[in-house]
């Protein structure tokens, strides 16, 4: 493989982690409610579930999501599900009576936005989103050369993508708590929580009616 498409490839990286987007409010969202060790769980499970598309990609499973409607329809309507579910409980955790009492507005229980929850939270999100899946099964084989060392390749490709994921995230985390103490302040947190919940909620419904 060229050092031109190693160039490319990273490039095409960077631009696809750090553009916008579900994963960007899910890390942010458990970084700001839950702290940093929270957001670097997120990571974490953003990272496994890009993991094993682009294992499913390299080993050929990725090319039956993309030929068959009715898998890509499956996972599709799951991962929407998915996500509403994530922005209703975020709204559900913001009412008053699931604030800790004494607390007030400043004190949001926090089930909900521990490290394994997150963990879990950027795992599935990933893994029920079949966009992730077609990503890597029309982009990935248009870097790898042709022959036995393709999965070679593939796997160091698929290395710097999460490489970028890791060092990317991390940064944003580090920008997001320091301005976590202003964001946990009374109605703030719980506006804060609302607008991301109808995000989720928004990219979940999007997703189920956009094939």
């Amino acid at each position: 493989m060229s050092a031109t498409a190693l160039a490319t490839w990273t490039v095409v990286a960077l631009l696809g982690v750090m553009t916008p987007g579900i994963d960007t409010v899910l890390v942010l969202r458990h970084t700001i409610v839950g702290g940093g060790r929270s957001g670097l769980a997120a990571v974490g499970g953003i990272a496994a579930g890009c993991l094993v598309w682009a294992v499913a990609s390299l080993a050929g499973l990725a090319a039956l999501l993309a030929a068959s409607t009715l898998a890509y329809d499956i996972v599709r309507i799951a991962g929407a599900v998915y996500l509403v579910w994530l922005g209703l409980s975020a709204i559900w955790k913001t009412l008053p009576r699931h604030r800790t009492e004494g607390g007030g507005v400043d004190a949001l229980d926090a089930p909900g936005v521990s490290a394994r929850v997150a963990l879990r939270a950027g795992f599935f999100t990933n893994l029920l989103n079949p966009k992730v899946g077609v990503f890597y099964i029309s982009l990935l084989p248009q870097f790898l050369p042709v022959g036995p060392a393709a999965t070679a390749w593939g796997i160091v490709l698929v290395a710097i993508h999460l490489g970028v994921t890791f060092l990317w995230y991390p940064a944003l985390i580090a920008l997001a708590a320091r301005a976590r103490g202003v964001l946990l302040r009374g109605r703030v947190r719980a506006w804060m929580e609302r607008v991301t919940a109808v995000v989720l909620i928004g990219v979940g419904v999007r997703l189920a009616t956009t094939p």
